[in-house]
């Protein structure tokens, strides 16, 4: 059973999501406030965490930095619909994710679960059949969710990870945005949705540039991006 922490102060709200998600079979601890969503994600072991923005003492995005801090554990946000602000901070600050206020609990169930599909229980399963990538300086292992530059480790969030390994896995290779966003995210991309973008730029930044001081990802511009590779 995926063990969730949801974390949002409309206290009904919580109770109405709590009731549907116990029923689909998830394990449920409540938030109410952002010093307690933060204290009992570092200090407890989570599959997941459902954040709202807007929360008490602490804000969502503060939490966020505190939890990526110490934690790439995947983090759904909850932002207020049509925010767009909102969800590129969220997502430059590390979220694997976001969905918009008021949701429906059927989709928010949803999207839970496709997160969870990508995560190392899944990945363990499936490793037998995920081969490693050695590219230059960059060496992923599918089987541990590993990635390494340099001979260094990375941080990256499930998401992240998952978007590295498919371009990387396909070196040197046109991947569209929106193969990128049903594969790695487990959804269609909305008109204006830039959250695989806010994810290839985070990813930009942790990979810095390959052994020729050039980008490692190369970005065609309105169809999607190209993992460039000196090996390939």
């Amino acid at each position: 059973m995926a063990k969730l922490l949801l974390a949002d102060d409309d206290i009904e709200l919580c109770q109405l999501l709590h009731e549907y998600l116990s029923q689909e079979g998830f394990d449920i601890t409540l938030a109410h406030d952002g010093d307690s969503a933060a204290k009992l994600i570092l200090n407890d072991s989570y599959d997941l965490m459902v954040l709202d923005v807007m929360l008490p003492n602490l804000n969502g995005f503060d939490v966020l930095k505190e939890v990526r801090k110490e934690s790439q554990v995947p983090i759904l946000m909850l932002t207020a619909r049509g925010d767009e602000i909102d969800r590129i901070v969220g997502l430059e600050l590390g979220a694997d994710d976001y969905i918009g206020k008021p949701c429906n609990p059927r989709e928010l169930t949803a999207r839970i679960r496709s997160i969870l599909r990508r995560t190392e229980a899944d990945y363990s399963r499936k490793k037998k059949k995920l081969r490693s990538v050695h590219l230059d300086d960059l060496y992923i292992n599918p089987g541990s969710r590993e990635a390494l530059v340099n001979n260094e480790a990375m941080k990256l969030t499930a998401t992240e990870f998952d978007i590295l390994y498919l371009l990387a896995n396909q070196a040197g290779e046109l991947v569209k945005r929106d193969d990128l966003s049903e594969k790695c995210l487990g959804r269609t991309l909305e008109a204006y949705d830039r959250s695989i973008d806010m994810h290839i730029s985070n990813l930009r930044r942790k990979l810095g540039t390959d052994i020729k001081g050039e980008e490692r990802i190369k970005t065609v511009r309105g169809v999607g991006y190209q993992y460039v590779s000196h090996d390939t």
